[in-house]
């Protein structure tokens, strides 16, 4: 597996990462314990380094799965794990969001009891909290990054400005948005632009538009009860059908390199900037090698001059989140 750096914070990992939320939170469908523990295990075979959780997937029971199946690992791999939801231990329910700086210490402590591990690579602020200014959570981190708990600080889904923010009180080594062939907001929103001027490395999640891109999906896909997808605009049967184009474009690029839509909607990241690290996640092993296939795609400059032509024709069709999920984005 090719190496990447994460902007200039000299966080080096694999080119292709992991996102563990699916193996059991999420899509209404988990795998068994041993079986999460087995694809893990998988990927790090695989030269798979990077693995990203949350405390708020489960909750909590994400974390323990991960915790358990990098153990034997734990010095060979980078564990990411994220704070800023207001979660009720006993329910498990998310009750808003919470990043004052003395919870997100609690979240550390809790975190690193269920990954079995002294430190955290990677704590990102899940979602920007509009009550905690975010010089206080960068001085939180930046605090736990001193004590020797935490390695590095990110954030998820933060607009530009508050990436400047934080980055002036502790550097950010990550930036983790939704980004995609079907997801461009980072290009057009200044976050991409600003961590380049900032050397800040970005790690786009749902690289696959939640298995959209991957073909596997038409408006006829009946989704499981408790997945999640089902909430989204873009999962309605009257948009899957219109957003078909942006797959067949997949599809039409996949043959030309013996490869699949997948594949290419990975290649076509790792093509936009050298320290851009997606993190498809998965429940099956073949999945699992077909992502990470995408890392010997080359896209060529026709290739991408190409897909550029054809998906500015395309109007994606339904936002990515409802109203109220997207208002907590781009803060």
């Amino acid at each position: 597996m090719k190496k990447r750096k994460l902007g200039r914070s000299g966080l080096e990992v694999s080119a292709i990462g992991f996102g563990c939320m699916g193996i059991n939170f999420g899509y209404g469908q988990a795998l068994e314990k041993g079986q999460g523990i087995d694809l893990i295990r998988g990927a790090v075979d695989r030269g798979v380094t990077l693995f990203d959780t949350a405390e708020v997937y489960g909750p909590f029971t994400n974390e323990e799965l991960v915790g358990e199946a990098l153990a034997p690992f734990r010095d060979k791999v980078v564990i990411a794990t994220k704070f800023g939801f207001k979660i009720d231990p006993v329910s498990g329910k998310q009750h808003g969001m919470d990043s004052r700086p003395g919870h997100i210490r609690e979240v550390a402590e809790g975190s690193l009891k269920r990954l079995k591990t002294d430190r955290i690579d990677l704590f990102y602020q899940h979602r920007v909290d509009p009550e905690v200014p975010i010089e206080d959570v960068a001085g939180a981190v930046k605090d736990l990054i001193q004590a020797g708990k935490v390695k590095h600080f990110g954030l998820s889904e933060p607009g530009a400005q508050t990436i400047r923010r934080a980055h002036a009180v502790q550097p950010i080594t990550a930036i983790q948005n939704e980004y995609s062939l079907w997801t461009r907001g980072p290009e057009t929103n200044g976050v991409l632009q600003t961590c380049e001027e900032l050397g800040i490395g970005f790690v786009p999640y749902s690289p696959l538009g939640k298995g959209f891109l991957t073909g596997a999906m038409n408006p006829d896909t009946q989704l499981a009860a408790g997945d999640f997808r089902s909430l989204l605009p873009r999962f309605t049967p009257e948009a899957m059908k219109a957003n078909q184009a942006l797959v067949e474009l997949l599809g039409h690029i996949a043959k030309q390199k013996n490869a699949t839509p997948a594949q290419v909607a990975i290649a076509w990241l790792l093509a936009q900037k050298p320290w851009i690290v997606p993190i498809p996640g998965t429940t099956k092993l073949q999945r699992l090698d077909e992502n990470l296939g995408a890392a010997s795609i080359e896209l060529t400059s026709d290739d991408l001059a190409e897909i550029e032509r054809a998906a500015s024709l395309i109007t994606i069709e339904g936002e990515r989140y409802p109203a109220h999920l997207l208002a907590t984005t781009g803060r």
